[in-house]
């Protein structure tokens, strides 16, 4: 599959069917070549997949991510299946674990240890019987990764990696830890604002989501961040999880991301305006290409 360089990571929840179809449009003609959407307790991934790729021609789909807990592997390799032979190929699976909080408190599931059910659900994709129509191409799986473990995972049962809210030194991590061939598809959450007091502002309601999930604060430890950088949401915590600036200055971080090793980096802009389930197009131009 062919991601192209850059794609788009964004929560659709907030829009019509009719508003999502029109903005997968744009982001189409911007030449973005992969647009990312997620599953929390909104819609549903598999259901939006096909929709977004039955309005578009040239736009690869991808989830980032899919529950694991909320569907059977042999479910989910057969929406696989069936999206990547709808759309000549245009959907990529990725599939995550999720969090405790989210897991056990929202959904009142049982949390699993996170490598060891991945690897279990991974192996029973593979094994469970598909009867329908084949894809042309085997369609590629990347899961949710950051720890080292869950990296070689990424890079021994399936195509390979979705580093989400990470930085350019865990995606170098991540290239050492999983080899030259594996796919590696870096989320990065980035601001069009060049003033560094404004662009810390906006970046801390969009982090304040995140800090306390269990997974993503392991692994901002590991980046060397510490427990006050991430609950006092600091400079330091800002500027090494989120890209702010003008064009260059974003795209530029976008480069250390490629330099590290990323085959694919898909942006998450953050809307200076405030306005939830509006894209900041002004920014996705200015980035596009």
């Amino acid at each position: 599959m062919d991601t192209g360089k850059l794609g788009v990571w964004y929560f659709f929840d907030g829009l019509s069917s009719a508003d999502a179809a029109a903005q997968a449009k744009r982001i189409e003609s911007l030449g973005y070549g992969t647009l990312w959407i997620p599953e929390t307790v909104g819609r549903s991934p598999v259901a939006l997949a096909s929709w977004l790729l039955a309005n578009t021609d040239k736009l690869n789909i991808a989830t980032g991510i899919m529950n694991i807990y909320h569907r059977e592997p042999g479910v989910t390799m057969a929406a696989q299946k069936t999206l990547a032979e709808q759309s000549g190929g245009r959907f990529l699976l990725g599939i995550g674990v999720s969090h405790k909080p989210m897991v056990e408190g929202v959904r009142g599931l049982e949390y699993g240890p996170p490598v060891k059910t991945m690897r279990a659900y991974l192996e029973a994709m593979q094994a469970s019987p598909y009867m329908g129509v084949e894809p042309a191409e085997a369609p590629p799986t990347v899961i949710a990764a950051l720890g080292p473990k869950m990296l070689e995972l990424a890079a021994s049962h399936c195509a390979g990696a979705h580093p989400y809210f990470s930085s350019p030194d865990h995606t170098r991590m991540a290239r050492e830890i999983m080899g030259p061939d594996a796919m590696l598809c870096v989320e990065q959450k980035v601001i069009l604002e060049a003033d560094p007091a404004k662009a810390r502002e906006l970046a801390k309601p969009v982090a304040s989501i995140y800090k306390d999930l269990p997974n993503y604060r392991n692994n901002w430890l590991r980046m060397g961040l510490t427990d006050d950088d991430i609950d006092s949401l600091n400079d330091k915590f800002i500027d090494s999880t989120f890209a702010w600036g003008n064009a260059d200055a974003i795209q530029a971080r976008l480069k250390e991301h490629f330099d590290a090793g990323a085959t694919h980096v898909c942006i998450q802009p953050v809307n200076p305006n405030g306005q939830f389930g509006d894209l900041h197009w002004e920014c996705l131009e200015a980035l596009a290409g």
